[in-house]
């Protein structure tokens, strides 16, 4: 008996002996500990990616809204071409389609501005337009009417780098404010709008005395909310 239980004792120690130097579990252990530490980096560097591929769709439909809305006008035989509320709905729809998913008619807003110069020569937003589902945000820059009288009204864009029309030209000043629509860790963005900026002179003679026209068959209005 005691033979027997001396043997199952040296039989038990050389197995614990064994599993002491066994390290075969050791590279698996270590893989599960920082497998979420892996996913969590990975996944997170493909939402940052995505969140900077955002600003810089988002600026683009800026340039291009800008870049449509100076092109665009009725043409008048005999007269000055005009805006009419048409252009600047197709120049809204352009900015739309190029936004693909996106979708910034549902997630963001357009705000387009005619920057001018009043009968005082001073800044003045003639006309101003709004599209898309987001309709708490506004213009970080001016109303429509700003600046209708007097000289007090610096112009559109951040302090102290105002952009400013020459007196019988306009400016198509663009504003896009798109909400971030994460893809996967919400958490590692900003909880803030992605905004973007862009300006262009019109190209060509527009009528600006009489803003924008509607003529038949008529267009919607898209005002923005005071």
């Amino acid at each position: 008996m005691i033979h027997a239980f001396a043997s199952l004792q040296q039989r038990a120690s050389r197995r614990l002996r064994s599993l002491l130097g066994d390290t075969s579990g050791v590279a698996l252990v270590e893989f599960a500990y920082s497998l979420p530490f892996m996913m969590i980096l990975g996944l997170g560097g493909i939402e940052l990616a995505n969140y900077s591929i955002a600003h810089m769709r988002v600026s683009q439909i800026a340039v291009s809204l800008a870049d449509n809305a100076s092109r665009a006008k009725e043409e008048i035989v005999s007269g000055v071409p005009r805006m009419r509320e048409y252009d600047v709905n197709e120049a809204f729809r352009a900015a739309d389609v190029q936004s693909g998913k996106l979708d910034i008619a549902v997630n963001g807003r357009l705000i387009l501005s005619s920057l001018e110069t009043n009968a005082s020569k001073g800044q003045w937003v003639h006309w101003q337009r709004c599209f898309g589902a987001r309709s708490g945000y506004k213009s970080s820059y001016g109303q429509q009417g700003d600046g209708i009288t007097g000289t007090g009204f610096k112009g559109m864009g951040p302090v102290g780098r105002e952009l400013k029309a020459d007196e019988g030209y306009a400016i198509m000043f663009a504003e896009v404010v798109y909400d971030y629509q994460p893809l996967l860790f919400g958490r590692f963005i900003p909880d803030a709008p992605i905004r973007k900026t862009a300006a262009m002179y019109v190209r060509d003679d527009r009528d600006l005395g009489i803003g924008l026209t509607n003529p038949n068959p008529t267009s919607t209005v898209n005002s923005c909310p005071a």
